[in-house]
């Protein structure tokens, strides 16, 4: 193969790669959830809010949770699998009181968050969420029953990616067009 033939195969393999790469970003999309999907985080009325709030979602790498609270009057800890079942607020993970906390879910896995207020976890102001799949684990830490998992990690990432928009669409759609535009000029020209 000579070299003037090598050249319009790499070119032609490199723009192949940006086209796909371009497409596969518009794949890309997160979600930001409420928690609870309720006006506040606080001690609920139903024992089982909760409980019942993630079984109704699919979290996964890239969505958001927001924990929205009066920030004079709850606040919202991360913490260990046997905290979470003993209701121990002490040592946490992570310990946030703005008002308007922001968790990216960045790992598969299970978190474990709670209020650091006396009480508040006991009277089932406490959420698991599992990203990736559902687990076990969340069925067996619900409310009614209890049990320990083996490790944990930190919630807390960085700003969550955007949510797709008709504007990242149409970027990435003229991205396509104009990395197809140039291939074939290219191809073209070494022809």
């Amino acid at each position: 193969m000579g070299v003037m033939s090598l050249s319009k195969t790499m070119v032609v393999v490199v723009l192949q790669v940006m086209i796909l790469l371009g497409q596969e970003i518009g794949k890309v999309s997160s979600t930001l959830y409420k928690v609870g999907d309720l006006d506040a985080w606080g001690i609920p009325i139903d024992a089982k809010v909760y409980s019942k709030w993630p079984k109704s979602h699919s979290f996964k790498i890239g969505d958001s949770l927001l924990f929205l609270y009066p920030p004079s009057e709850d606040s919202l800890i991360q913490v260990t699998p046997s905290n979470f079942k003993s209701c121990n607020t002490k040592d946490p993970i992570l310990y946030m009181n703005d008002g308007n906390s922001l968790f990216n879910l960045t790992q598969n896995g299970t978190l474990y968050f709670t209020s650091a207020n006396p009480g508040h976890c006991t009277k089932y102001q406490k959420l698991l969420v599992s990203v990736g799949t559902y687990s076990a684990e969340a069925e067996a830490l619900s409310p009614s029953s209890a049990a320990d998992a083996p490790s944990y990690q930190n919630a807390f990432g960085s700003i969550p990616l955007s949510q797709k928009s008709s504007a990242s669409s149409s970027l990435i759609s003229a991205f396509s067009t104009v990395a197809a535009s140039l291939a074939c000029a290219v191809v073209g020209a070494i022809m």
